[in-house]
């Protein structure tokens, strides 16, 4: 046990730990994550008065974000024309949490913590709790996400409690909250039946790519409707829609041409 063991003997080993997880080519997040555990508990440690030190390994560097792309447009209606063919509950749940998922940006988490009381069908809004927010945000809703939340509350139900819910064989009629797993495994296999690999965050992925472009790449008003605290954020994805990379690298290229036959 690392508590057991002195500084240098300690930080010895968690940098050895690193290494075995950098070898195996985990993700610099999942790195960072287990290594954050490690120093989380020689913290405590601290604090109970058990060990004097701290872990001094630093975590990976890493860049979030650094595919934005998500399953695009195309991708999107595909999945819409394949629940296009079903018309039970659970097809009209899906529908609806697509649409929220795509037209407004809305994040796995928030999506499945939103309420009934949260529809406002009368004005055509619904108030989200985002990410590290305290209060909620009433968000306008676009026609098509307005017809496909009230054909599922329709059978749904006016019963209060959770906007969408569980409907699988167990809790099915129980009206239990959806949970964020069960609706990632929803989008994947649903992304899998149409020959795609997609996930929820996939899909905000390609809404705030697809709202860039709808506003010529305008990131101010596109932050208001990703609701990023940083607009830094909205330009990695401006970078990924645009290659504004790989256009400098053609315009540089082009400065300096060869022949037809450079290795003659």
């Amino acid at each position: 046990m690392l508590i057991a063991r002195g500084q240098g003997e300690a930080n010895g080993l968690a940098l050895a730990y690193k290494s075995h997880l950098m070898e195996r080519g985990l993700a610099s997040l999942t790195v960072n994550r287990r290594l954050t555990a490690l120093r989380s508990m020689i913290k405590l440690g601290r604090t109970l008065g058990l060990v004097p030190w701290t872990l001094e390994v630093q975590g990976m560097k890493s860049e979030t974000y650094r595919d934005t792309r998500g399953p695009g447009v195309d991708g999107f209606r595909a999945l819409l024309d394949r629940l296009a063919k079903r018309h039970d509950a659970k097809g009209l749940r899906d529908r609806a949490i697509l649409r929220c998922l795509f037209d407004l940006g809305l994040r796995r988490n928030e999506v499945v913590s939103l309420n009934l009381a949260d529809l406002n069908q009368q004005a055509g809004t619904i108030a989200v709790l985002g990410k590290g927010r305290t209060e909620k945000t009433a968000m306008s809703l676009p026609p098509q996400t307005r017809h496909a939340l009230d054909a599922w509350v329709k059978a749904r139900g006016e019963d209060p409690g959770p906007l969408f819910l569980s409907m699988n064989r167990v809790n099915v009629g129980d009206g239990l909250r959806l949970t964020a797993a069960s609706l990632w495994r929803m989008v994947r296999e649903l992304g899998q039946d149409v020959g795609l690999k997609v996930w929820p965050h996939g899909l905000r992925h390609t809404a705030i790519t697809e709202a860039l472009n709808a506003t010529g790449g305008d990131v101010r008003a596109v932050q208001r409707f990703s609701r990023h605290r940083d607009v830094r954020v909205l330009e990695r994805y401006d970078d990924c829609r645009t290659d504004m990379a790989g256009d400098v690298a053609r315009k540089v290229a082009a400065s300096a041409p060869e022949g037809e036959n450079p290795a003659a």
